[in-house]
């Protein structure tokens, strides 16, 4: 796993590289470079938590649903609300976490099939 100075994710949240689509005190938003959807955006705490396995806290659950409410905000905003949109979270390789910083995948703008993977 990354060490956090060495983490891309908190150095993209930290508005250091790339280009943030949302960002608030806790959160930052930014399109996924390899999308799997027309509307993919990276959702992360600016707080680096490896994985969400590793949420422990009382203020890490209040920092998960901030970043809920920023997905509904970008989903908003990317027009893709009302027909639907998904958010997605990996955890650790098996799931397919290839980054070491909590990140939810909004996926949106065409028709996303069940079951997923």
């Amino acid at each position: 796993m990354n060490k956090i100075d060495d983490c891309i994710f908190c150095k993209i949240a930290a508005g250091k590289v790339g280009k943030l689509i949302y960002e608030d005190d806790e959160v930052a938003a930014f399109d996924d470079l390899n999308p799997q959807a027309p509307v993919h955006v990276l959702i992360v705490p600016k707080k680096h938590i490896a994985r969400i396995s590793d949420v422990m806290n009382d203020s890490d659950v209040c920092l998960m649903g901030k970043i809920v409410v920023a997905a509904n905000k970008i989903a908003a905003d990317r027009g893709i609300s009302q027909d639907g949109y998904r958010l997605v979270i990996n955890c650790n390789e098996g799931a397919g976490q290839s980054v070491w910083h909590v990140h939810f995948h909004l996926l949106g703008g065409r028709s996303l099939s069940w079951p997923p993977g």
